[in-house]
């Protein structure tokens, strides 16, 4: 039998690993867990965008390939719903890139771009696929720190300007995972005169764009005066509309960028299935009531959980957007050692804050993606957990 290639070794934190060794090991010992560790969605969709989907998947034609570039109908909703949320006006033809699900376009982005050897600004913490797609292109990652004293937004003037010059592309991930902070128009236009004096492309993951809470509005990158000359936005109509397993997202900006992902993605592919993009292309003209549903459902989640850890004295910050909690470590231990304890003595389970980068020691993330009842049992739980602790 033939070894595996040398660059899947770079692949799969190993805190990821041990956690789920864990969870695992817990689950076989009979232990009943809640698990807060993984962000997806446990919501289902909006009911009229099943229908939507379920039809479609009754139609003879619907079996085709779809390649890479989607449906013309697809392309054309994600321009109206990008000019009437963002006000940014975008070519269907050569602006937009349907994916499977924002991580797929994600990962392939530095396949398009990163040969062996170069270098790419990545941030710390940062969400896992940025090191893997990294890694599997052969470059190399220079970390961003993203700290709490700068609102984790990375401080570009302390990026070594020599390094800067050498890299090739920059992430950035507002509404963010894990540390669930926000950036505003003016930071983004900072990146763009940063991205232009050094000649970066930037690549914005903007997942959570539309789950934020209490009116908060989260911007897009491209919104920013000259982002269309230096980088592409991804978006994620999995996480809007809780069609998460059924892998829908879009990347939009740059004409040269789409391009080059496109002819990258024509040799992978063959495009998203059809009934997909036709609930998708729903979901974006006639489903945003559906959002305000879940970002209501999502606060309400929120709101218990800080509110229930605060009474057992663990102060969590109160995010404005994203399904997360980036929490401080409420004990004196590191990061695996508490999510380890948590798990073994609560049953709850939360991500070490480690596992996303050296940077994020000191915090675990915690997702909100049980239901009320569960979560609060959740919390009792950690109550509970943490009394003993003080004992």
């Amino acid at each position: 039998m033939q070894m595996p290639s040398k660059r899947l070794e770079g692949l799969g934190a190993s805190v990821f690993t041990e956690m789920d060794n864990l969870k695992k090991d817990l689950e076989k010992s009979g232990k009943r867990l809640i698990n807060l560790s993984i962000g997806s969605p446990d919501r289902a969709p909006a009911l009229d965008i099943r229908k939507v989907l379920s039809q479609a998947v009754l139609n003879d034609d619907q079996y085709g390939y779809t390649l890479t570039r989607g449906t013309e109908e697809f392309r054309k909703v994600c321009s109206e719903w990008y000019l009437e949320r963002f006000g940014v006006t975008l070519n269907p033809e050569t602006e937009i890139l349907p994916l499977m699900g924002s991580q797929d376009g994600l990962a392939h982005i530095f396949l398009a771009y990163i040969d062996p050897g170069d270098l790419a600004l990545i941030p710390d913490p940062g969400y896992p696929i940025y090191t893997a797609g990294l890694v599997l292109a052969g470059g190399e990652k220079v970390a961003v720190p993203l700290l709490k004293e700068n609102g984790f937004l990375p401080d570009l003037k302390q990026i070594d300007p020599d390094i800067a010059r050498k890299a090739k592309l920059m992430f950035l991930n507002y509404p963010n995972n894990p540390t669930a902070a926000v950036a505003s128009l003016n930071f983004l236009e900072e990146v763009v005169e940063f991205a232009q004096q050094y000649e970066l492309l930037i690549c914005h993951d903007a997942a959570y764009s539309e789950l934020a809470f209490e009116g908060y509005k989260p911007v897009s990158f491209l919104q920013a005066r000259g982002a269309k000359e230096v980088g592409v936005e991804f978006h994620s109509v999995s996480k809007t509309y809780n069609l998460a397993g059924a892998r829908l997202g879009f990347v939009v900006g740059n004409a040269d960028v789409i391009g080059t992902l496109s002819q990258l993605k024509s040799n992978i592919d063959y495009g998203v299935f059809a009934p997909v993009l036709a609930a998708g292309a729903y979901a974006l003209r006639n489903a945003q009531g559906s959002i305000e549903e879940n970002q209501n459902a999502y606060q309400r989640r929120r709101d218990l959980l800080i509110e229930g850890c605060a009474l057992a004295g663990w102060k969590m910050p109160i995010p404005q957007g994203s399904m997360f909690v980036w929490a401080p470590v409420p004990t004196n231990q590191d990061s695996v050692s508490f999510a380890m304890d948590l798990a073994r003595e609560a049953g709850v389970i939360v991500v070490p804050g480690v596992a996303f980068g050296d940077y994020g020691e000191g915090f675990v993330r915690v997702a909100m993606v049980q239901d009320e009842n569960v979560l609060q049992e959740a919390v009792q739980r950690i109550q509970r957990f943490l009394l003993n602790k003080d004992q």
